[in-house]
């Protein structure tokens, strides 16, 4: 994985790891991208502390599995914010990442835990049009957002006994999509704490399911 910052005209700043998996230099292929965003405890300031994005998630499956078929964009949270407060500034790396690396616009996806699950679902209702799927883990949504997400295919997974981020937060977002009909899957595991990640991350599953979605076709 590549080290990289952006440094944007809207004044900010985000360190973050880049995947390109295995046949990238191949140019006639557009790779689907997948955004993960990590938890409040992997928060840092600079270069010397993006080591912390790599202990949980989609950074930790692709050392276990080099031939992971996605372009991976891991940002690091600086330390003094939250990523429901850098929704703006993750749209933007995100958009940068889709024009300069070979994107297929139709397969984006966005997942992340805890914090990063919280971010999962502010960013995905502030950019709803930019992904094919999310998958947001053990954190919380506005409540509000019911039909705006139930455009999406959403897969969500919180632990029933955590005692971080109520598992009735996820329960509440869950039920209110598939009130607007959403396509929506809820998995629960019983008697878990906040960890609802590993086991997540570690399922190829959940990778097949991203990339049997699509959000458009791009011409």
């Amino acid at each position: 994985m590549e080290t990289k910052t952006i440094n944007s005209h809207v004044n900010f700043s985000l360190n973050y790891y880049l995947f390109l998996p295995n046949g990238y230099e191949n140019l006639d292929i557009k790779w689907p991208l997948i955004m993960f965003l990590h938890g409040a405890g992997e928060r840092g300031d600079s270069l010397a502390e993006l080591d912390l994005v790599k202990v949980h998630g989609i950074p930790k499956y692709i050392k276990l599995n080099p031939d992971f078929p996605f372009i991976a964009i891991c940002p690091q949270c600086p330390k003094n914010s939250y990523w429901p407060s850098q929704v703006e500034q993750l749209n933007v790396l995100l958009d940068e990442i889709i024009s300069t690396y070979h994107v297929d616009e139709s397969r984006v996806y966005l997942t992340g835990l805890s914090m990063g699950g919280y971010g999962t679902w502010y960013l995905a209702n502030s950019y709803t049009e930019k992904f094919a799927a999310i998958a947001p883990i053990c954190g919380s949504g506005i409540r509000s957002s019911g039909e705006k997400l139930s455009k999406l295919p959403i897969w969500v997974f919180h632990g029933d006994q955590d005692p971080v981020v109520p598992y009735a937060d996820s329960e509440y977002l869950v039920n209110s999509i598939k009130k607007y009909g959403g396509d929506i899957k809820f998995t629960t595991y019983k008697n878990c704490g906040h960890n609802s990640w590993s086991e997540t991350y570690a399922n190829p599953e959940l990778y097949e399911w991203f990339l049997s979605h699509k959000r458009f076709e791009v011409k």
